[in-house]
């Protein structure tokens, strides 16, 4: 059996992969949360909050998430030289179209939850707990 975790991407590739795993998990996750919060009849009213809370959870996931993909960006720039050119100008559109998605869905969050509309990549929540 291989081990996984010895298997590296070439810059290009794990761009992609960043991207569609972040991209399906917003949409798996974050989207109909979203949509059930500002149709807001769907939730009774006691459990409002409850979601409220739970959005701002998957949403700082959201953020480590992001940060994991444009980590992936910068070392596909770093490296494009050496690379398919095509595929990386593919990697970048995908990582171009996650990001408006990303985008939109923080505009939407920020509306819902009052947090600002702030970048997935940052969290003033995740540093208030980091230097505690």
């Amino acid at each position: 059996m291989t081990d996984q975790s010895l298997i590296s991407h070439p810059p290009d590739i794990s761009l992609i992969l960043r991207a569609h795993g972040e991209q399906q998990w917003l949409t798996a996750e974050v989207v109909p949360i979203v949509r059930q919060l500002e149709r807001g009849e769907e939730l009774p009213e006691d459990q409002i909050g409850a979601a409220l809370a739970y959005l701002e959870v998957l949403w700082i996931d959201a953020r480590r998430r992001a940060a994991e993909t444009d980590a992936a960006r910068a070392a596909l720039e770093g490296a494009a030289a050496e690379r398919d050119r095509v595929l990386c100008e593919k990697a970048r559109r995908y990582h171009t179209s996650v990001r408006r998605l990303r985008a939109s869905m923080g505009r939407r969050v920020a509306s819902l939850t009052g947090l600002g509309e702030q970048s997935p990549a940052y969290s003033p929540i995740c540093d208030r707990y980091a230097s505690s």
